[in-house]
């Protein structure tokens, strides 16, 4: 079977992510890399670093990736690159980097995606309207998509992404909660090979509205779509009250998490363990895999950031590429 080939967006040219990425090409991964990105704006990077930056070709997005060495599509950002200092002007080279390599993956020139931090408020502030990769790249392949975040201890879905906590529970709808169950449970199936998947499915108020007391969302939204999935096959467990649902013994019945908003689950998964945390999107064609932490304009330039999120993604990527790329053969 072929290595498969992933696109590499390292996201804010002035975050962590072009060093980041100057890290992850030292080493020799499972799979064929093409970046996206501004090449000077890397190799600045490197020289920062005092690390090479492989040779690589650059050409425009090719029909099909080429395999072996490392490839590069240049897309030159407008202004200078200041790092820790991003630049709205050069808000659209970020998007354009991503839709890139989004269409390489639609295309089949790609096997996975794998996408460093990008810096919202500097997008907006560029004049794109942006809430989030997951939500840019769902539009962009027409399809709906749940965002899930893993480590070596647990998986957590969400339900809604980034939102204001106030429209979360207008947005908690049955056709969303089975939508976004049938898209995690196909997922584990496909991508993971977990054969029949137990999913925990979070409640949205304390207690999982402890009978209706704390909130009636359970009982007349939640539970009625996760008994219509069970009557299919489904092994769904819930709705269960979030404060106890990610005790040791509760995550040795289940597979993933299903979490109602950003907040409810991933400070458990980034306590339990940040540094190796990915971020997938599931429902997409091809696998995309992220890195679990933002743009840290603290660090950037600074050499100190750690790239093991990155390294775990390329590695996720490369595994889910693999799964897939054996289904077809």
């Amino acid at each position: 079977m072929p290595r498969p080939r992933l696109a590499l967006v390292p996201g804010e040219p002035a975050g962590v992510g072009p060093e980041l990425c100057v890290r992850a090409l030292q080493r020799d991964w499972n799979a064929d890399l093409t970046i996206f990105a501004d090449r000077a704006a890397l190799q600045a990077a490197a020289t920062r670093l005092g690390l090479p930056l492989p040779p690589a070709s650059s050409a425009a997005l090719p029909a099909r990736a080429a395999p072996g060495a490392l490839s590069f599509v240049d897309l030159p950002d407008p202004v200078p690159v200041h790092p820790g200092a991003p630049d709205p002007r050069n808000a659209a080279a970020v998007i354009a980097a991503l839709q890139a390599a989004a269409d390489g993956c639609l295309s089949g020139a790609f096997d996975g995606l794998v996408t460093g931090p990008v810096h919202k408020a500097t997008i907006n502030a560029g004049g794109i309207a942006y809430s989030g990769t997951t939500e840019l790249l769902a539009t962009h392949a027409g399809c709906p998509v749940v965002m899930m975040l893993a480590n070596d201890v647990v998986r957590v879905a969400l339900a809604t992404t980034h939102l204001p906590l106030r429209e979360v529970a207008d947005r908690i709808t049955p056709d969303l909660l089975e939508r976004t169950l049938r898209i995690l449970d196909g997922s584990l199936r496909r991508d993971f090979g977990i054969d029949s998947p137990a999913i925990a499915v979070l409640g949205l108020n304390p207690h999982a509205g402890e009978e209706g007391h704390l909130g009636r969302e359970e009982i007349d939204v939640i539970a009625p779509v996760i008994e219509r999935l069970r009557a299919e096959g489904l092994r769904l467990q819930g709705p269960l009250p979030a404060d106890t649902a990610f005790l040791p013994r509760r995550l040795q019945t289940c597979d993933a998490v299903l979490a109602m908003y950003h907040d409810q689950g991933l400070p458990v998964l980034k306590y339990s363990g940040f540094a190796h945390a990915v971020n997938l999107t599931l429902g997409l064609p091809y696998p995309r895999v992220a890195v679990d932490h933002g743009t840290a304009l603290d660090l950037a330039g600074h050499g100190s950031a750690d790239p093991s999120s990155l390294f775990a993604a390329i590695d996720t990527c490369a595994r889910l590429a693999n799964v897939r790329l054996a289904r077809v053969a």
